[in-house]
């Protein structure tokens, strides 16, 4: 096992930095460069799901890389996502989805939420009326199936709150090796770190910086003062020091950058080294909670009222 990955309770290994592939705009072209430019840099996980759009893209650039004998498919770490909308059949979700990327399996497949959606709810922010009731135990029976049929080569979960991970680990035969949640020096998951770690269940961080640039994002974390003072420190950048710390934690991170300078900035982060002071100090910050759930809550059209509606969410 190299350095820069992690071992998963499924026995495989995961890339510890990976190239996520949601844009808003979704072009298939952009987004298929920045994953040339990437695997070019030593990226080996890309991320993507059907709700993104990217699962083409991905697939056509990783056979391109393949075709010219650059990457081996072997290489390359691809995770995807059951989509809401497909919680009644997650086999034929995930063979959709290979058909869309044009591979025979995926290495990880994840619950993308742990809410249900009638099917034509193809939109990233649901309305009340699209929402079901959730058979949680039939979902997952549904992804253990693909596990048995070698469609995946592991399954797990996101944005699961600990209360959901213990509620799935009381009748998931096989357990999520990977819960992909938003975890960041302003939002650190202490609590649900410490339940997946006694469970082997190997934590994954989206939006690692905060997800600046995204609606429910902000910029509160690279512009911290803290995390400036600390990246002045050791000559390196705010972003550096954010991703550092996620992987300080035990977790991988998942950057969302297709612009070269960020993507060979952001894989810089594994040669910085917080110390002890640094740790303490980040660990003092105000936390910023669950930014993605605060847009979800504030919009108009959404069904939940408050963070607990959304996920049952402790600290």
């Amino acid at each position: 096992m190299r350095s820069n990955e992690v071992r998963l309770n499924c026995g495989i290994t995961v890339p510890l930095i990976g190239l996520g592939t949601y844009s808003f705009n979704n072009d298939r072209e952009t987004t298929e460069q920045a994953i040339h430019v990437a695997l070019k840099m030593g990226y080996r996980h890309l991320d993507t799901a059907k709700i993104y759009g990217s699962e083409p893209a991905v697939g056509n650039a990783l056979r391109l890389a393949i075709e010219d004998e650059s990457i081996r498919r072997e290489d390359v770490f691809v995770t995807s996502k059951l989509w809401s909308a497909d919680h009644h059949d997650p086999v034929q979700a995930l063979k959709q989805t290979l058909r869309n990327l044009g591979m025979e399996y995926v290495d990880m497949y994840l619950v993308h939420w742990p809410v249900k959606l009638k099917p034509w709810a193809c939109y990233a922010v649901p309305k009340e009326e699209d929402f079901e009731q959730l058979d949680l135990e039939s979902t997952w029976a549904g992804m253990e199936k693909c596990l048995d049929m070698g469609l995946c080569r592991c399954i797990g979960v996101s944005n699961f709150s600990s209360k959901k991970v213990e509620r799935l680990l009381e009748f998931a035969s096989v357990p999520p090796a990977v819960n992909q949640v938003e975890m960041h020096p302003m939002w650190r998951q202490r609590k649900l770190r410490e339940i997946c770690a006694d469970y082997k269940i190997h934590v994954s961080a989206y939006s690692p910086l905060g997800g600046p640039g995204n609606a429910w994002g902000s910029t509160a974390v690279v512009e911290n003062p803290l995390i400036k003072s600390i990246a002045l420190k050791h000559q390196a950048t705010p972003a550096q020091v954010a991703l550092n710390w996620g992987l300080s934690k035990g977790a991988s991170v998942i950057v969302k950058s297709f612009n070269p300078d960020r993507l060979k900035e952001n894989v810089a982060s594994f040669d910085l080294k917080l110390d002890d002071e640094d740790l303490l100090e980040i660990d003092k910050l105000e936390e910023r909670k669950m930014m993605r759930g605060e847009f979800l809550v504030n919009d108009t059209t959404s069904p939940y009222k408050t963070l607990e509606d959304l996920w049952d969410y402790e600290i």
